[in-house]
């Protein structure tokens, strides 16, 4: 009778831990397609705060490539200006170089499908940017052209640090801030859905000769200037999970940076260009601020 006591009491304890270990421990599915969609398809979600109310920023970046803490405080106040999101979390991941002379896109969406971490979840949305010590494919620097950063998803974003560092080396005023806030925030404009890529232009000063590109002068949406179209393609699937659209990379020309970052009227040396007035009312009409 003791050993039948004994034994029951086994039982009771291990069915007690199984129902225990169900209750602290959830099985938590994300829906990694929320971060699959096209540029711009989020541009509401991220400028509004009617489905998500905090903004997470991952950022990942190759070992010594860490983007500068004035850039960040920079790109936040852009999203400040421009969002509702008052809650926005950056979080830094390191990695090891992959090692590649050059980056196609589909290589860039394949080093986020293995690294990326923050997905967009309950009232979270999650944005994921990788910080590259590799130049984009078709780069070419004998002509000055050099791409520093591409939106390739609706919150996927690369951006080209050892190039923007090789830029700013050759100016005296330009800082490897001043490059990577200017970047950030043009890229970030696409995915605000500027010019027409999600966000419905509400008055026509698209550039006819670079599509998603403003025409209105000094506009950090501007490409005529410093920005060059470098054409459309589309991600094929993989896995069946993993397709994207890559929209424009915006390739910018060494030989005229200094034009986008004029001379400050402020303590640093450049100042970056913000949102032309149509701009602005364009993200207004989809939930900005």
């Amino acid at each position: 009778m003791k050993k039948f006591k004994i034994v029951s009491l086994l039982v009771l304890i291990i069915l007690l831990g199984s129902c225990s270990k169900d209750t602290t421990e959830p099985d938590v599915r994300i829906d990694k397609t929320l971060n699959l969609k096209g540029t711009g398809d989020s541009a509401n979600d991220i400028l509004s705060n009617d489905t998500y109310d905090k903004l997470q920023i991952e950022i990942a970046y190759v070992s010594g490539l860490r983007p500068t803490t004035t850039a960040i405080s920079d790109f936040t106040k852009f999203l400040r200006l421009h969002t509702f999101k008052e809650d926005i979390e950056f979080i830094y991941q390191e990695l090891e170089s992959p090692n590649e002379e050059n980056l196609t896109l589909q290589e860039i969406a394949d080093l986020e499908s293995e690294n990326r971490t923050a997905y967009s979840n309950g009232s979270t949305l999650a944005v994921y940017i990788y910080f590259s010590d590799a130049p984009a494919e078709d780069d070419e620097p004998e002509e000055g052209l050099v791409t520093l950063g591409a939106v390739y998803r609706n919150t996927s974003m690369i951006i080209h640090e050892a190039t923007i560092r090789r830029l700013a080396a050759q100016s005296i005023l330009v800082s490897n801030a001043d490059v990577e806030a200017a970047t950030l925030n043009h890229e970030f404009g696409h995915l605000f859905g500027l010019v027409d890529l999600g966000t419905p232009a509400l008055s026509d000063h698209e550039d006819t000769a670079a599509e998603n590109h403003c025409n209105v002068d000094g506009c950090l949406m501007r490409a005529e200037l410093q920005f060059t179209l470098s054409g459309k393609s589309i991600l094929e699937p993989k896995k069946s999970t993993y397709a994207a659209n890559l929209n424009p990379a915006c390739v910018l020309s060494g030989t005229t940076v200094m034009r986008l970052l004029q001379p400050s009227k402020t303590g640093r040396s450049v100042e970056i260009p913000g949102l032309d007035a149509a701009c602005i009312e364009d993200i207004q009409g989809n939930g900005a601020r």
